[in-house]
This record gives C-alpha cells, sequence and structure tokens, in this order.
C-alpha cells in the first residue's frame, strides 16, 4: 500500500543525471522529460568529440569512461582537464554558437549524453519551468568559474 506514494526508481542514466550539478535540481519526471531531449553518443578512445575553433552547438556529459581537454598553444598541446563519468563540458553552448576554446578528445571509450541548443531553447519555450532550473544552475556553474579565475584559481576554460 506504501509502495503507490513512493517515487518511481531512477534508471542508471537518470541517476548520472541528477547527480550533475546542472540536472540536480530537477524532479524525477522532469529528468524524464530532459533524458527523453538528450542524444547518446559513443566514442572510441583517441576519437576527437569536437575540435578547438568549432563553432559550439551543444553540452556534454560524461555517462561512462574519460575525456581530455585540451588547448593549443606555441609549444604545443596543453591539458586543460580530464574529465570522467558524471561531469559535463561545452556548456557555453547552451547560450551561444561561439567558437570552442579547446579540443575535447575520448581518453577512454566512453559515453555521452548530448544536450543540443536548438533543444534547450525549445525546452525554454514549452517547460519554462525545467528551463528556468537548468539555466539557473548554469549561470551558477558559470559563475563559480568566473570566481575561482578571479581569485586566481585553477580551473577548466570555458569550452
Amino acid at each position: 500500500m506504501f509502495g503507490l506514494f513512493k517515487s518511481p526508481a531512477l534508471s542508471p542514466r537518470l541517476l548520472r543525471l541528477k547527480e550533475s550539478a546542472l540536472f540536480a535540481s530537477l524532479t524525477p519526471l522532469e529528468l524524464k522529460i530532459v533524458d527523453g531531449l538528450m542524444h547518446e553518443r559513443r566514442y572510441l578512445a583517441e576519437e576527437i568529440i569536437f575540435d578547438e575553433g568549432e563553432e559550439g552547438q551543444a553540452l556534454y556529459l560524461v555517462m561512462s569512461g574519460r575525456v581530455i581537454i585540451s588547448r593549443q598553444h606555441s609549444a604545443g598541446r596543453e591539458v586543460v582537464a580530464e574529465l570522467s563519468a558524471g561531469a559535463f563540458f561545452g556548456d557555453l553552448a547552451l547560450l551561444d554558437n561561439a567558437p570552442r576554446n579547446a579540443q575535447t578528445r575520448a581518453l577512454d571509450n566512453c559515453e555521452l549524453a548530448v544536450f543540443f541548443r536548438a533543444d534547450f531553447m525549445g525546452l525554454m519555450e514549452t517547460d519554462p519551468v525545467i528551463g528556468y532550473k537548468i539555466a539557473l544552475a548554469l549561470a551558477r556553474h558559470i559563475g563559480g568559474r568566473l570566481r575561482d579565475w578571479m581569485a586566481g584559481k585553477p580551473q577548466v576554460e570555458a569550452l
């Protein structure tokens, strides 16, 4: 009888979304709506996910495996970050289509959930509450990165 009031169990993929700071404030139903907009992509080890200078069109959430983010400098390629399951990158692409500031490549075979800007903008129109929650989390994330930069702390650069 008490099972009627229990919230439904989340799938492993939905749990991964819920663990992400970007989607942590969403309810299970809202997570399912967002999950329906996500596109699954798999990359082999050493495969480039996106290159520096490409137009940003999507945010990526690492579902499994690891990715490495690097930038080209005069002395060669500098590693900016290594990200594993639960991390997201490319977040500024949800806001505009500016060129990517770094290259991202699969370090291992990996699975990514991809959230395209067009889908996010559509969500803002069709379900503004979910869009608001994601936009607020995104603003907080970017604000935290800016505060860290102002304090001189190392950080993952905007992609």
